[in-house]
């Protein structure tokens, strides 16, 4: 159906006002090759992330009791320029069932030039950091793809100054713990979209009027947040889309922390310098660069998203502790058993709901 009868059908329009192709290009342009190693040790590092990958995923099931029958995929190698196409590819596959408002071919051209820059940068400095990435979304036939960033784990690596064999088998098994996640869990993926979908499927006009509303609080929870980029995106929520980003919040919180919790439980047989490792990253996340690199960590989420880490490793130790990695995986059973936000900060009150 030709775009003209579809703008005049309906007042809403599908997916994002976003100009991937400009996104892409744009990314492309910013996001840097990475450092400088020669070609064997390039040869050598893609080569062991991709055997370590598979490793890593066998020890994830035995750690998890999840994936049993279940084919071991293998992942792609990339570099910094192909995980950024591959990153705005997942994005616009998310969001292309998104509703909202029709707003005019002429805005909405400007529109997605502009959102293609900007998203396009925001891929480009995360594409400079992302060490690797599970995308449901991702790959030729839309079923999900494993992505190691090779340049960007070595660079992690001399930074930390850990072992590169162990390190290359510690990020896989973070990764491989998230590609489980939605493999061994069939119902995972579509809710996950469903959650994404609602989300962005916002009423423009709607959206102006809380802002207006919200203005003094907006600059006073500014100020107060110092910064904090999910308390503002919360402010400015309507109640049905506030209820969504708490079980969008709630899921991708479990998600990381269940991937620590799994990366650390593997233990020293398997990866000799784990504590060390853990240790030396996790004040790497804490950390930043100079003001300017602070600043965008900020305006990313990338703060909210390094509480996410310790909350949900938190519940995940407590819950396995309690009632064992058997019990903890019944949260995997349905979205009603997936715990809310207010249950990761009290792992107590999940279990007594599902294991009473």
């Amino acid at each position: 159906m030709p775009t003209s009868i579809i703008a005049s059908a309906s007042s809403t329009s599908s997916g994002l006002p976003v100009d991937w192709d400009l996104a892409r290009r744009t990314a492309a342009r910013l996001v840097g090759s990475g450092p400088e190693v020669s070609r064997s040790e390039a040869v050598e590092l893609v080569g062991r992330l991709r055997s370590d990958a598979a490793v890593a995923e066998g020890h994830v099931r035995e750690v998890t009791g999840l994936g049993h029958g279940l084919p071991l995929l293998p992942a792609d190698v990339v570099d910094r320029p192909a995980w950024s196409a591959a990153a705005l590819a997942g994005m616009a596959a998310l969001t292309a069932d998104a509703r909202l408002p029709e707003i005019g071919r002429a805005a909405r051209a400007v529109t997605s030039r502009t959102a293609g820059v900007q998203i396009g940068g925001v891929v480009a400095y995360l594409g400079g950091r992302v060490l690797g990435q599970y995308d449901p979304f991702g790959g030729p036939d839309g079923e999900g793809r494993l992505l190691l960033v090779a340049p960007n784990v070595h660079a992690a690596q001399q930074a930390l100054d850990v072992s590169s064999k162990d390190f290359g088998l510690w990020v896989c098994l973070h990764e491989a713990t998230h590609r489980l996640q939605f493999t061994a869990v069939p119902w995972l993926r579509d809710y996950f979209a469903e959650q994404v979908g609602a989300l962005l499927s916002v009423d423009a006009a709607d959206k102006v009027s809380l802002t207006l509303e919200k203005l003094p609080e907006l600059v006073r929870t500014l100020k107060e947040s110092k910064g904090d980029s999910l308390a503002v995106v919360e402010l400015l929520q309507g109640p049905e889309q506030r209820l969504v980003l708490d079980k969008l919040l709630a899921m991708t919180t479990l998600l990381e922390g269940h991937a620590d919790h799994v990366m650390d439980a593997v233990g020293p047989d398997v990866v000799p310098s784990v504590a060390t490792i853990r240790d030396r990253f996790t004040v790497r996340r804490r950390g930043g660069g100079g003001v300017v690199d602070r600043v965008l960590r900020a305006l990313l989420g990338v703060e909210a998203k390094v509480k996410q880490y310790a909350v949900g490793a938190a519940f995940t130790d407590h819950v396995v502790l309690a009632a064992g990695m058997d019990g903890f995986n019944t949260i995997w059973e349905s979205p009603e058993t997936l715990p809310t936000r207010d249950e990761l900060g009290n792992p107590g009150a999940w279990l007594a709901r599902i294991h009473p």
